[in-house]
């Protein structure tokens, strides 16, 4: 495994840790070459708990990154103190990171994470765990939709969010009895990804992201020495 990009992902680099946060990691690596022609294929992820590591292989994580995968897709817009290994092969990553967005891809995959949340939290129960689990579930339905609502509009992932506070007080607010306010903020959102004017193509520039994948492919070859 060849690590190319890894950093800190999740409440972290949003801004929204609290002292019982785990600490959540994704990171982009490169099997051999030669490994994708036995009778096995290498494995498309890794993922551990206790610390919290996902990684993927770059072809999957092209894919989920073509997909529109908000987890995926962040990876390439951390600020850079979140950043843990930059390869030059991860920096040319960050560098095409526009070709992998679509206007479509983008406005289905955040609305569809955030409905998600809003799913979770039809089954919050009255306890204080339950009550935790459903400020935590509201808080990233919203932030899922203020970054899919800012990439839809200017082509800009927001990571490190620039009112933090105001997503906490959203959770609490939901937790503690007003879960219809989070059925509004999807609603909202769903009207103004309607209504706003994109930057964003209809489909990503699947040429320049397989280019990036074949570079990382040509890299990972035997050496002929």
């Amino acid at each position: 495994m060849h690590l190319l990009l890894s950093g800190i992902v999740g409440s972290v680099a949003y801004g929204l840790a609290g002292p019982g946060s785990d600490v959540d990691r994704i990171g982009v690596f490169a099997a051999p070459t030669v490994d994708f022609h036995g009778l096995r294929p290498p494995r498309e992820s890794v993922v551990t708990t206790h610390p919290d590591v996902t990684l993927h292989e770059a072809g999957k994580y092209a894919r989920l990154a073509l997909s529109g995968n908000p987890t995926a897709t962040e990876l390439m817009w951390l600020p850079d103190d979140c950043y843990e290994t930059r390869t030059a092969l991860g920096e040319r990553l960050i560098a095409i990171r526009s070709a992998f967005l679509s206007a479509p891809r983008v406005r289905d995959a955040y609305l569809g994470y955030a409905s998600q949340q809003l799913r979770k939290l039809a089954t919050r129960d009255a306890t204080v765990d339950g009550r935790r689990r459903s400020a935590k579930h509201a808080r990233h339905l919203a932030r899922l939709l203020h970054q899919g609502r800012t990439l839809y509009a200017t082509g800009f992932l927001e990571i490190r969010l620039a009112d933090p506070g105001w997503f906490r007080a959203f959770g609490e607010r939901v937790a503690e009895g007003a879960p219809g306010a989070a059925e509004e903020l999807v609603a909202a959102a769903e009207r103004d990804f309607d209504r706003l004017h994109t930057p964003l193509p209809d489909r990503p520039d699947e040429v320049t992201v397989e280019r990036w994948l074949r570079e990382v492919r040509a890299a990972h070859l035997p050496s002929s020495d």
